[in-house]
């Protein structure tokens, strides 16, 4: 049996907490004043020094608490809880709310869109280059 499918691994729950944060290995070794070896060795140890975590979890931004306490299903449900917010809300009735009034969504799509716009511009601009390169 894997140590990796233990529920307590502690270096694994490092390892999804830095993926989950877009980090790098090397990043986290960075922060760490280590290198991307002993970050990987780290990540595959189902137990960490308790003096190491609280220096791990500073450079990942987060608590030791939440560290030792993280698992895939709470990061599911904080989400689905998000959306389950933001969905059964009611705007634009007048009542002051601090919930987002946007679907997170919605603004990958406009930034997704507003990338292959630019892309499409910019092949054009490539296109006339050469043509004014040819007509020389």
């Amino acid at each position: 049996m894997s140590t990796a499918t233990k529920p307590n691994h502690i270096g694994r729950k490092i390892s999804r907490i830095r993926e989950l944060k877009d980090m790098k290995q090397e990043a986290l070794a960075q922060a760490l004043g280590t290198n991307q070896q002993a970050v990987s060795i780290m990540e595959n140890s189902e137990t960490i020094e308790e003096e190491k975590l609280v220096e791990v979890a500073k450079a990942l931004g987060v608590t030791v608490e939440a560290i030792k306490n993280f698992s895939e299903e709470g990061v599911f449900n904080y989400f689905n809880t998000f959306n389950e917010t933001v969905s059964g809300s009611s705007f634009g009735n007048g009542t002051y709310n601090n919930e987002c009034t946007f679907n997170p969504l919605d603004k990958v799509i406009e930034l997704y869109e507003r990338l292959i716009q630019a892309e499409k511009e910019l092949v054009q601009a490539e296109k006339e280059k050469v043509e004014l390169l040819k007509g020389k």
